[in-house]
């Protein structure tokens, strides 16, 4: 086998890995894996605000505004404008979201943290390095994109 289809392979299995491991979260959770980070963000800091929301996991407020209606839809969100400024709304985990927040399974994107930052710092700039080049050679390198592993468009997902 060729070097670059032994990379396309590579890719490919990657980019499966992440649909199935999404498929997972949906199906014992009922949540995307953006669903699953800003719940994640809401229970770190209760009343904390969409744009910070955003800047935390890098979305646009548009793209984390989308996912809370879908959330606030399933009753696992709240958001409660501020009586002392009512141009500030921050948002609370329901009961209920809080719940499926304790079942839910680690996004594919902490395992892959946990098991990126136990190899050696060369190792890691190597493969930054790699993915980053990678992306490039697709003229993917300007693409939106956070550091949340899953498939097709975020806001679609949301």
């Amino acid at each position: 086998m060729q070097k670059d289809e032994e990379l396309l392979i590579a890719l490919r299995r990657v980019i499966r890995a992440i649909d199935l491991r999404s498929r997972q979260l949906n199906k014992e959770a009922g949540l995307t894996g953006p669903q699953l980070l800003v719940m994640q963000n809401i229970a770190k800091t209760p009343g904390i605000m969409v744009r910070q929301i955003a800047e935390n996991i890098n979305l646009s407020p548009a793209t984390v505004t989308s996912i809370l209606d879908r959330l606030e839809g399933k009753a696992h969100v709240e958001r409660v404008r501020s009586t002392s400024d009512k141009r500030k709304v921050g948002v609370f985990l329901t009961k209920e979201g809080e719940e499926i927040l304790s079942r839910a399974p680690l996004p594919l994107q902490e395992h892959f943290i946990n098991r990126f930052s136990r190899l050696q710092e060369w190792e890691q700039s190597q493969m930054v390095a790699t993915m980053q080049r990678i992306a490039s050679m697709m003229d993917a390198e300007n693409l939106d994109a956070s550091p949340v592993l899953e498939v097709g468009n975020i806001s679609e997902k949301a």
